[in-house]
């Protein structure tokens, strides 16, 4: 692979206008794609196998044209102190209200408005109502119209002092991320120029980390529609692109600027930083890809998609790292290096070999690694037990799915939320619909049966469909949503009830979506881990390296978790992430942070450990081989994990709590591998190894192929043949025309 490799980014090098025309042309391609493509909408939601989807499928079957699955909203009107919402006033805004639902813009796309005089929407002390809406369609596929009519529905009864306040998935949109990406960009910038200590090379990584993100985003963006792939796949696309689109250039520049330092000529260097650089970028990208792809173990489709998506713009990062990032370096010339080491390289009498020197040369990896090495023990308890320390709070992890009653409250629908708990009870967010495959006589049996149950507030009359074969009974819990309470309600109606009567609605559905996730966890694991577990193998042609690359990645996955039920769950620091209100951790985190993050933590153990077992391969003791990787590695190794965790961060700013969720876990766990488990337990499990930790069975290694990322293969290629055909001289004269 090596030898294949530095034949590519040689190639690339010396082809670099055909090699960026091409990728300019795809850039071109995918954005035309997606603006002649119409806009994304939320994509299909299934969740294959569970009570609440079989619901959602009979009543399709049963009552046609319902769209069971179709937007809600929910207009709360509360009076001013000392009225009450049945005062003559006050109800003709009511009525108002109804009536333009039902004829003003969007009224096409509703299916029903129930006026709350009559549906019985009004609370006890007559204080509270609220208009209950019903759509065609998701809230993701509403019309701007219809959302911008839905919003602007109380104003004329706001003007009269009537507290006007609308919740329900109507108004879900795109979640907006703010200017957090813009920010992780320019933080990212910063750490490349401190790293390179030159403006061109700091920019290479960034623009062809955007062009490769703006490829795969665009081409999602383009077929959004086509493979339902719903309008947030393009997110976490471009949350995973970006990062690992300037981690892999960042890597191929910094090998590049090595080689150029050992006196090699301009191509001879980008081929030889793609034959081991980018050795280490394929299979790093691998371990990313598996783990994006595993997310199908889940069996919910919306799921698949977005991991298959993310892995696709993964994929074009990596073609990017091979190809592009060695054509600009073609163009960039000398530029990208220092000023020092341009005419140190490049000036009068340049052509001899300064590498020795340089290796020598002592740097703050290799102090570290020194550092390290003498205090193994002490390094490797202090890093398990900080990172077990702050795992604590994980074993208190509530999961749930995210409802009103967790957005600001300074938006509409969290004050929609408070209201309707306010006048109705807190049970009236989250309402559970019951479904009952049969006639009349069983609909008014399980209506009593489930009257007399802990938890029930109330319970409406069945809502026979027109063969009578069916009916729909709405219950009203207790506790809100999001509450173990109304957890324990769903699962005693289930219970006590046979195959016909089926429980679904948002509340049901989010219960049974957390515990298929919970279900998947496991497999999901045990398949990620076990595959890369293998790849790994095949990198390091060890047992024990990559053993302990999963097991500090569990650790390291642990602890942020255990961050994130800090933070999110208890609200330690919350103010400062901007969660304004607490409650149970978004069901998909767990299982999607194993996901991403394992194939993220791989990228670091993948550079770091390939430098320590080439410089093993090549006849260095153990130790020494841990000092050589941390001198070439660890100051890369830094500065990729700070602007990937800068990427990760500047999604905290979204308005979206999940959103806001997923980067802060993302950037937390990152942090916690990169600089506690490979930056301290990885060279102190090495130190204590020694020789042991590069030790293969002879039968396996047989039985392994030899993927040759270290490239020993690679160098006794270009031991037993010239650099050109040419000779050096034209070969120097040819790279720098």
């Amino acid at each position: 692979m090596a030898t294949f490799l530095y034949r590519l980014g040689r190639g690339a090098f010396r082809r670099r206008g055909l090699v960026a025309l091409i990728w300019v042309a795809l850039l071109f391609a995918a954005g035309f794609g997606a603006a002649s493509a119409g806009a994304p909408t939320s994509g299909s939601f299934s969740i294959p196998g569970t009570e609440a989807q079989k619901a959602f499928d009979l009543l399709d079957k049963k009552f046609p044209g319902m769209a069971a699955d179709g937007a809600t909203a929910r207009i709360v009107i509360k009076a001013p102190e000392g009225a009450k919402v049945t005062d003559p006033g006050p109800k003709a805004e009511v009525q108002k209200i109804v009536a333009g639902l039902k004829s003003g813009p969007g009224a096409e796309q509703i299916s029903s408005v129930a006026d709350p005089y009559e549906a019985q929407a009004v609370s006890q002390d007559g204080s509270t109502a609220y208009v209950s809406a019903k759509y065609d369609v998701s809230g993701m596929e509403l019309k701007d119209e219809t959302r911008e009519a839905l919003k602007d529905s109380g104003t004329a009864a706001k003007a009269t002092g009537l507290n006007v306040q609308i919740g329900g998935d109507a108004l879900m949109a795109a979640p907006e991320t703010g200017s957090g990406e813009i920010i992780g960009i320019m933080v990212a910038a910063i750490v490349l120029v401190i790293t390179f200590g030159s403006l061109i090379a700091a920019g290479l990584p960034l623009l062809t980390a955007l062009i490769g993100v703006g490829i795969g985003v665009s081409s999602i963006t383009a077929l959004a529609n086509v493979l339902d792939l719903g309008s947030t796949t393009s997110t976490l696309a471009m949350m995973i692109g970006l990062a690992v689109g300037i981690d892999y250039a960042l890597f191929i520049v910094s090998r590049y600027r090595a080689e150029l330092a050992e006196g090699r000529e301009r191509d001879e260097a980008a081929g030889r930083a793609a034959g081991t650089a980018g050795s280490a970028v394929v299979f790093a990208g691998l371990t990313v890809v598996i783990a994006l792809v595993g997310l199908a173990v889940v069996n919910i489709p919306m799921l698949t998609k977005m991991g298959v998506a993310a892995a696709g713009t993964v994929v074009i990062a990596v073609l990017v790292a091979l190809t592009l990032v060695p054509a600009i370096l073609g163009f960039a010339g000398k530029k990208v290096l220092p000023a020092g080491e341009k005419s140190r390289l490049f000036g009068k009498g340049a052509r001899s070999n300064s590498s020795g020197a340089d290796e020598k040369k002592a740097n703050g990896g290799t102090r570290w690694a020194r550092f390290v090495l003498r205090r193994p023990v002490m390094v490797l308890l202090a890093g398990v037990i900080g990172l077990g320390v702050i795992a604590i709070p994980a074993s208190k992890l509530e999961m749930g799915l995210p409802d009103d009653g967790a957005q600001p409250v300074s938006t509409t629908q969290r004050q929609a939320y408070d209201l309707l708990s306010e006048g109705f009870g807190p049970g009236f967010n989250g309402p559970l619909m019951v479904v009952v495959d049969g006639d009349k006589a069983l609909a008014d049996s399980t209506v009593d049966r489930i009257k007399g149950l802990e938890g029930v507030v109330a319970v409406t009359p069945p809502t026979s469909n027109e063969s009578g074969d069916a009916s729909v009974i709405t219950v009203i819990p207790k506790d809100r949503p999001s509450s173990v309470q109304t957890e324990d309600l769903v699962h005693e109606i289930r219970d006590g009830s046979g195959d016909d009567v089926l429980v679904t609605g948002a509340t049901a559905m989010n219960i049974d979506f957390s515990q298929k996730m919970n279900d998947a966890l496991l497999p999901y694991l045990a398949l990620v881990v076990g595959l890369a577990f293998l790849l790994l193998m095949l990198v390091f042609r060890s047992i024990l390296v990559p053993l302990k690359a999963a097991l500090g990645f569990l650790l390291s996955v642990v602890a942020a978790l255990g961050a994130v039920v800090a933070v999110f769950q208890w609200g330690w620091l919350g103010s400062l992430f901007g969660v304004e209100q607490t409650g149970p951790i978004m069901s998909m985190m767990p299982i999607f942070m194993v996901g991403v993050v394992f194939g993220l933590a791989m990228d670091y153990e993948v550079f770091l450990v390939t430098r320590m077992r080439e410089a093993y391969v090549h006849g260095e003791r153990p130790g020494q081989a841990v000092v050589t990787g941390f001198q070439y590695s660890a100051r890369v190794v830094v500065a990729a994990a700070v602007i990937m965790i800068a990427v990760f961060a500047g999604f905290i700013g979204a308005s979206e709590q999940m959103v806001k969720m997923i980067g802060f876990g993302l950037a937390v766990a990152v942090f916690f591998d990169a600089f506690v488990v490979r930056m301290a337990i990885v060279p102190a499990v090495l130190a204590l190894l020694g020789h042991k930790a590069w030790w293969l069975p002879k039968w396996l290694d047989r039985l392994l192929p030899n993927v040759d990322v270290e490239g020993e293969s690679l160098r006794k290629h270009l031991e037993r043949s010239p650099q050109s055909p040419e000779g050096p001289d034209k070969d120097r004269e040819l790279v720098n025309a």
